[in-house]
């Protein structure tokens, strides 16, 4: 196990009993598939296809000449019926592409690289990018921009991440024990793109099934297994690094700063079916859980897929539905509308019941200082509600604000039950107005 640990974290109940023995289920088709333009983090895309159009499965159906894009295709073959404002998990809504399949799933063609051992960097590079392949971790981070530093930055370590420290959540989980061949040949894809010998998989002692197949799948690879204390948020990347390798990402600084380049276990499987067999990212497996779902399990979902139809493969009980979260309970999204659909960074659908949310009245600080000794960026959250009271948003920037990665330690800690998160992200918003202006 490694000796090392980032500072802060909690360590909340983890609830993944409810799922991390449940096999990979395939959702059926639904009727009808809802795909926005944006589903990584930068420009928006624009539609390639328009009303009436037919399309084949994997088919390229928006694109974009910007800089930070990944495409996105088609999921199955079928109609585009429609292309206007849609709900979206992050910000309300997006516009998006209807298509309705025709049952037939029919393949356009795809175009592997032949010997992978044998192409250059920037055809593995241009191949991730035309198959879409983001970071599945949860940032949807476009994976070519991240594995293509400048010339001046020297990168000895690639650091993947098994940690999955949100609870409930065991999607990453079982990827790592169903596809394991898989993600390993990805790392090797990912280990020649970036001409490093130092490969390291991070991940935590709760997972002991995966530790155990991942350690016999590295002999001979030259990968590297560091076992992990459990402790939320060790899936971050700067905890991660400390974690691992006991690097000190500087603040406003990426990963590169410090040699390492971090990539989900899942993304690993992506580059392997984008390169190997040419295959673009049109599913996602997502964990569906929650007390509220009475047949929780792991789901293989088209991209598009409102999520009504994962809560219903769920057998879930909508009167017991206190909130409904895309994601995990820590940093995930509360939804209004289970018509929001399946994107590439959908980690995990929850139905959480009265009992598993906190419904405790906000009282006023008493200054106990938990949430600065949890805060796994060593900021002081205890600052930041009274800062929002008076509106001071740019005060907000001496407390390093932007240096937040959101993980609601803070919040999660506080007897208090004091709005921390909430006000984390109010100014974060408010100096992106200002610097816009």
């Amino acid at each position: 196990m490694s000796i090392f640990r980032f500072r802060g974290g909690v360590h909340p109940n983890d609830k993944k009993q409810q799922t991390e023995h449940q096999a990979i289920e395939k959702l059926a088709m639904p009727k009808m598939l809802y795909i926005p333009v944006l589903q990584h983090i930068g420009s928006p895309l624009e539609s390639l296809v328009n009303v009436g159009d037919k399309v084949l499965k994997g088919e390229k159906i928006a694109e974009s000449s910007a800089f930070l894009v990944s495409p996105i295709h088609a999921p199955t073959s079928g109609t585009i019926k429609k292309i206007e404002n849609h709900y979206f998990t992050l910000m309300g809504e997006m516009n998006t592409i209807f298509l309705e399949p025709d049952g037939e799933d029919k393949w356009c063609e795809l175009f592997p690289i032949a010997d992978w051992k044998k192409a250059t960097k920037d055809e593995l590079l241009k191949q991730i990018k035309n198959c879409g392949v983001v970071g599945l971790g949860g940032a949807s981070f476009p994976t070519q921009i991240k594995l293509d530093p400048p010339l001046d930055v020297k990168i000895d370590t690639l650091l993947l991440n098994g940690a999955e420290c949100e609870p409930y959540l065991t999607s990453d989980n079982r990827v790592m024990l169903e596809k394991t061949s898989q993600m390993i040949e990805g790392i090797q894809i990912l280990k020649k793109i970036l001409n490093v010998e130092n490969v390291i998989i991070g991940i935590e002692d709760n997972k002991k099934e995966a530790i155990a197949k991942l350690k016999e799948a590295v002999l001979e690879t030259g990968i590297d297994i560091k076992v992990l204390k459990t402790l939320y948020p060790q899936g971050g990347e700067k905890q991660l690094i400390k974690a691992t390798l006991n690097r000190e990402v500087p603040s406003g600084k990426l990963p590169m700063s410090v040699g390492v380049v971090v990539q989900n276990t899942t993304t690993a499987v992506a580059i392997y079916e984008a390169v190997v067999n040419g295959t673009p990212i049109i599913d996602k497996v997502v964990t569906v859980a929650g007390n509220a779902v009475k047949a929780p399990k792991n789901i293989q979902a088209l991209i598009g897929t409102p999520i009504s139809e994962l809560l219903d493969a769920g057998n879930t009980n909508r009167e017991e539905i206190d909130k409904l979260i895309v994601g995990g309970p820590m940093m995930g999204m509360a939804q209004h509308t289970e018509l929001v659909p399946v994107v590439k960074g959908t980690s995990g659908v929850l139905g959480l019941t009265l009992s598993e949310t906190n419904h405790c009245k906000s009282r006023a600080c008493i200054g106990c200082g938990k949430c600065i000794e949890v805060c796994p960026m060593g900021l002081t959250p205890i600052m930041y509600p009274r800062i929002a009271e008076n509106e001071s948003w740019e005060e907000m920037k001496t407390y390093n604000l932007m240096d937040c990665i959101e993980c609601g330690c803070c919040s999660y800690i506080c007897p208090s039950n004091r709005p921390l998160t909430e006000s984390i992200k109010l100014g974060k918003t408010k100096l992106r107005e200002m610097m816009c202006k």
